[in-house]
Order: C-alpha cells, then sequence, then structure tokens
C-alpha cells in the first residue's frame, strides 16, 4: 500500500537544538507564569511580525476569546462562516451574537460589499477571517469601521509572516490572533497570541490570562489561566530560526501544485494577491463538478484510497453546526455554502516532496478523466 500522506506534517527543529534550548529551565526551575523563555519569544515575535504589541496565550482560541472579552464588546458581531469553529464559538462563549457575512469567490475572505447592510445600532465589532493565508480587504474594512465606531479583530491563524503593501499583517485593525497550534506555518506546538496598538488592551490581556490578577496583592478581574509555559516557548524560540526556511520550502510545494493544476477546466487554484507577501499555508481547490467531471467528494475518496488524506476545509459552515442548529440560515451566505461544499486542501508542508506533489496531482486529474471516460 501506498504511505499515508496527511493533509500537514508539523515541522520540528532538531531534537539537539530543542534540548540544548530548554537545557536551562531545568536551572532555573521557572516553568511558567510570564519566565524568561516566554518573554524572549515575545520580543523575537514582536520584532518578527512588526507589530506594536504582542501577548502570548496557550492558544489561538483563549486569545481570541480573551480579546473579545478585554474589548468589553456587547450585541452584534459581523463575521464569516466560512472559518474554523474556533471563531464563532470565540464570539458566542463573550455572550455576543455572530451576525454572518458572505464570502466572495476569489479568496474567501469576507466580501466587504455585503458588510455595510448587516450593521444594525447593536454592531459593536467586525471579527474578519484572513482565510488560507489569504488577506482579507483591510483597507475597506478598515473604511467601514471608522464610518460607524466598530472594532475590528482579525482572526489571523493562518497568515503568520504574510505582509501587506510590506507591513505586518498583525498591524492590521485593533488586534489580530494569531494561532500557534502545531498543524500551521508557524508553531509553539500549541499557542497563540494577541497583536495590538492600544497598550491599555495589552493590561487587560495580561489579567484574563492569569485570573484577573493585577499584581500580588490585587485581583480587580475575573479572569482565565491562559499563560503560555516554558516548554512550549522554548518550541517557539526553535521554530522561530527556521520559519522563513520553512516558508521557502512550501513555496516549491505550491509552485509544483501550480505547474501541475493549472489550465484544468473545473478547478479553481488558490489567487495570487497583488502586494502580498505570501506564507503558503494551504492549498485549496474549488472543484465545478460541471466542468470538471467529478464532484469534491469523489475527489476525495480517489485521494484516499491512495492512503493519501486531503481534508474538507472549511465544510460544514460554522453556521450549519449541529451545535447552533435552527439558529442560523445558510442561505444567507449562499456563496460561502456553495464554496464549502466543493473546495477540498489537497497535503502541504515544506518536507512534502514533489514527487508526492506530482503523484497526488495526477490522482487528482485521473479522478476527472477516469470520471468523464464512463459518462
Amino acid at each position: 500500500m501506498a504511505k499515508k500522506i496527511l493533509v500537514t506534517q508539523t515541522s520540528m527543529p532538531q531534537y539537539e537544538e530543542y534540548i540544548e534550548e530548554i537545557k536551562d529551565i531545568w536551572e532555573s526551575h521557572w516553568l511558567t507564569n510570564m519566565g524568561p523563555k516566554h518573554n524572549l519569544l515575545e520580543s523575537q515575535l514582536k520584532e518578527y511580525l512588526s507589530v506594536d504589541n504582542i501577548s502570548l496565550f496557550t492558544n489561538g482560541h483563549n486569545a481570541l476569546e480573551l480579546c473579545l472579552q478585554a474589548m468589553n464588546l456587547s450585541g452584534e458581531v459581523i463575521t464569516t462562516p466560512f472559518t474554523f469553529a474556533s471563531t464563532t464559538h470565540a464570539i458566542v462563549r463573550n455572550g455576543l451574537t455572530p451576525v454572518f457575512c458572505d464570502i466572495n469567490p476569489i479568496d474567501y475572505t469576507m466580501d466587504v460589499t455585503k458588510i455595510e447592510a448587516l450593521i444594525t445600532d447593536k454592531t459593536t465589532a467586525i471579527v474578519p477571517v484572513h482565510v488560507y493565508g489569504h488577506v482579507c480587504n483591510v483597507e475597506e474594512i478598515d473604511r467601514i469601521a471608522q464610518k460607524y465606531g466598530l472594532k475590528v479583530i482579525y482572526d489571523a491563524a493562518h497568515v503568520f509572516g504574510v505582509r501587506y503593501k510590506g507591513k505586518g499583517i498583525g498591524d492590521f485593525g485593533d488586534a489580530s490572533m494569531f494561532s500557534f497550534h502545531a498543524t500551521k506555518v508557524y508553531h509553539t506546538i500549541e499557542g497563540g497570541a494577541i497583536c495590538y496598538h492600544n497598550e491599555e488592551l495589552g493590561r487587560e490581556l495580561y489579567k484574563l490570562r492569569d485570573f484577573g490578577i493585577k499584581d500580588a496583592e490585587t485581583i480587580d478581574g475575573i479572569g482565565s489561566n491562559a499563560k503560555m509555559n516554558e516548554f512550549v516557548a522554548a518550541m517557539g524560540l526553535c521554530t522561530l530560526r527556521h520559519v522563513d526556511e520553512e516558508i521557502a520550502k512550501r513555496k516549491r510545494v505550491v509552485e509544483c501544485y501550480r505547474d501541475n493544476l493549472s489550465d484544468i477546466e473545473g478547478l479553481q487554484l488558490p489567487p495570487i494577491q497583488e502586494n502580498v507577501t505570501p506564507n503558503y499555508a494551504y492549498f485549496p481547490i474549488v472543484i465545478d463538478e460541471s466542468l470538471f467531471g467529478a464532484t469534491r467528494n469523489e475527489i476525495f475518496e480517489k485521494l484516499a484510497e491512495n492512503n493519501i488524506h486531503a481534508r474538507k476545509y472549511f465544510y460544514p459552515l460554522t453556521s450549519a453546526f449541529d451545535a447552533y442548529h435552527g439558529v442560523y440560515d445558510v442561505n444567507k451566505t449562499p456563496v460561502a455554502l456553495h464554496i464549502s461544499k466543493r473546495v477540498l486542501t489537497i497535503p502541504l508542508y515544506a518536507d512534502l516532496p514533489l514527487e508526492d506533489v506530482e503523484r497526488i496531482s495526477r490522482i487528482i486529474i485521473s479522478a476527472r478523466k477516469q470520471i468523464k471516460g464512463s459518462l
């Protein structure tokens, strides 16, 4: 049987490098609570991402959830259903009402032409998502937010290291959340961060991630426990040294896919965005079965038969989750619904051999030929 190829594979530093990085933890016995590894990683990430401020968390979800809480929002938040569960759950768990905006069919980010029609006197924020490494229309979102006095918190889980017009993507909006989960371009095993401009927000985030503690004798808030520990920060310091090399390797994989799958009728490949320095986080293909001759699900199964594990990412829409049954109408976001039924993210990671990329591409194309030939 052919070797198993997963949709992603975690990039790791050399074993010896990580062991060397954690040695002094045994000397200090400082394992958590904003230790030296944590603080060094914060400063290095602040520089790498070109942001004003950054706060680290146990994971991206806690970062987003606590950021929304720190902003003391109420009422309605405009967001997208074409995202991972975390985005919507973080909003709902803050007692806020998500109002779902449709996506555009080119890069699958929020359709900015449809935002203003969703704004009511209850709207307090917009939570757009940079999807698959594709950058939202940040200028138009900023214009709308300024016009209506709304906060903007970006879900930037997919865009670590991405720059737009030379500017770090985490510098847009009021805040941006990054995920450092093991499946991401950059990881700390588990982890996340909020980048922000307002230092007062930073003080609130500091308290919320540490039980509401202001100082040794003052607890003036009700907080959570979402601090990044020293072993995780150590992994982050190691992987940060190699992230540019990892992105370069991912670029070669993406270029190989484009060489093999471009100009195939019925296959929509990821767009190349102007003024964007990409990170090659994902490679989603959208299948038009009427032109391609096979459905997304048929291609998914054909790959699985060859021990290649793609992912229907994002399907279903968050607004269609069983957890929200009967609450939201998926038909109000028809483009997102259409794409969710046709999108497939195929394997992409730094060490994916190019011969495997070519084989995956051949299997996708052969599924089309085989099914068309039987019609």
